[in-house]
C-alpha cells in the first residue's frame, strides 16, 4: 500500500510526460504482483475485477494523453516557424517602407524642383520690360506669362498627386502590414495556449486516482482475509 501510494503521488519530471507512462504503469503493476505473491493474502474474483477494472481504466487514460501529447508536437515547431515568419515579416515591411521612401523622396525632390524652376520662369517673365520697337509686346509677355502659370499649376498638381500616390501606397502596405501581423500574433497566441498543455502533467490526477482506488481495492481484500485462530492462553 505505501508502494501504491508513493507511486499515486510521483510527479514527472519534464515534458513529453508520455515518457514515463509505461514506466509507471509496471511500477504499480510490479508492486501488486509483490502484494498477490505474498503467503498472507488470498486473491479472490472481487479484487482480481477491481484491480483489473482500475488499471485498464488508467491505461485507457494515459493512452489517450499520450495521444494528445503527440498531437500537439508538431505545434511546438510550427511555433517556431510561426515566431520566424513574425520576424521576416517586420524585416520585410522595414525594407519596403525604406524602397518606397527612397522612390518618394527622389520623385518629390525631381518634382519639387520643377515647380520652383517654373515659379522661378514666372517671376523672370513677369520682370520682363515690353517695347512697340524691337522689344517684347504686351500680347506676346502675357501669353508666355499665360503659358508658364499653365505649366506651373500642371507641375503642382502632379507634385500634389505624386505626394498623395505614394501617401495611398504606404498606407496599403502598412494596412497589409498590420492586418498580417495580427493574424500571425494570434496564430502563435493560439499555439502558444496549445503548448501549455505540453507543459502541464495532466497525468497526475489519473495516477493518483488509480493507485487511491487500488489501495482501497487492497484493503478490502485484506478485511476480506479469515481470522488467524488464535492460540489457547496456557
Amino acid at each position: 500500500m505505501n508502494n501504491l501510494k508513493r507511486l499515486g503521488e510521483q510527479k514527472f519530471a519534464i515534458s513529453p510526460f508520455r515518457q514515463y507512462f509505461d514506466d509507471w504503469l509496471l511500477n504499480v503493476k510490479q508492486a501488486l504482483s509483490e502484494f498477490e505473491a505474498g503467503q498472507a493474502v488470498s486473491v479472490d474474483e472481487e479484487f482480481a475485477k477491481e484491480r483489473e477494472q482500475t488499471l485498464a481504466k488508467v491505461e485507457n487514460e494515459l493512452a489517450e494523453m499520450k495521444r494528445e501529447e503527440e498531437t500537439l508536437e508538431p505545434c511546438v515547431k510550427e511555433l517556431a516557424d510561426t515566431n520566424h515568419f513574425l520576424v521576416e515579416l517586420d524585416a520585410d515591411y522595414a525594407a519596403k517602407t525604406r524602397e518606397t521612401g527612397t522612390r518618394r523622396n527622389t520623385e518629390i525632390n525631381r518634382l519639387t524642383a520643377n515647380v520652383q524652376n517654373l515659379e522661378a520662369e514666372l517671376e523672370r517673365v513677369k520682370a520682363l520690360k515690353t517695347s512697340f520697337i524691337g522689344g517684347l509686346s504686351k500680347k506676346a509677355k502675357a501669353q508666355k506669362i499665360e503659358e508658364t502659370t499653365s505649366k506651373l499649376e500642371t507641375a503642382k498638381a502632379k507634385l500634389e498627386k505624386t505626394i498623395e500616390t505614394f501617401r495611398l501606397e504606404q498606407d496599403k502596405l502598412h494596412d497589409g502590414y498590420e492586418k498580417k501581423k495580427q493574424e500571425t500574433i494570434a496564430k502563435v497566441q493560439a499555439l502558444e495556449k496549445e503548448i501549455e498543455k505540453l507543459e502541464t502533467d495532466k497525468s497526475q490526477n489519473a495516477r493518483h486516482n488509480a493507485s487511491e482506488a487500488l489501495v482501497k481495492t487492497v484493503k478490502a481484500l485484506l478485511e476480506r482475509q479469515p481470522k488467524q485462530p488464535t492460540e489457547p492462553a496456557e
